[in-house]
């Protein structure tokens, strides 16, 4: 038997270029003894077995089960449906706004913190500083140690560019 007009069938078939005649033609010939088949033929046998189980179909009262199903629905007319309208205030429009304005401030303050604790110098002066610019504090007089105090506290003032106590004091006679 000459197996070329099913092998061309076959090849239409899975391009999808088959008519409804062609595939019926070829479930007819797999619906026949596979094993007087070649292998290369024989081997669809499976599948086309598997497309001739028969599938239950819609029926012939499918089109009235349907209008049944929807004729049991029960329809609202619009007019008795409500709807309810709500206002929307300029506060609930902005209340996202508000928030995000929230984060934006926490966020730039602690960036001016951050920013300002890395901006200070250190002009605190220890006491190492202390004895090397001579400033050993006299507590025998007081007068003595008072001067020597507050000329180390206008050190820090003066490699600021700011005014001393003295300074102040001057300005104040």
């Amino acid at each position: 038997m000459d197996y070329k007009y099913i092998e061309q069938l076959l090849d239409r078939y899975f391009q999808g270029e088959t008519t409804l005649q062609e595939e019926q033609i070829l479930k007819a010939f797999y619906a026949q003894s596979v094993d007087d088949m070649p292998e290369e033929v024989g081997q669809y046998a499976p599948l086309f077995a598997a497309l001739d189980v028969q599938e239950p179909g819609l029926g012939s009262d499918f089109d009235k089960r349907m209008m049944e199903l929807t004729e049991e629905a029960t329809v609202v007319p619009l007019a008795t449906t409500q709807v309810k309208a709500r206002t929307i205030s300029l506060a609930d429009r902005l209340r996202p706004l508000f928030g995000a304005a929230a984060v934006v401030a926490i966020l730039l303050t602690l960036g001016n913190a951050i920013n300002a604790s890395f901006q200070q110098d250190d002009t605190w002066v220890d006491a190492d500083e202390y004895a090397k610019r001579g400033m050993q504090v006299n507590t025998d007089e007081p007068a003595v140690a008072y001067e020597q105090k507050t000329d180390s506290l206008a050190f820090p003032r003066q490699s600021k560019g700011l005014s001393t106590p003295a300074d102040s004091l001057a300005a104040l006679n």
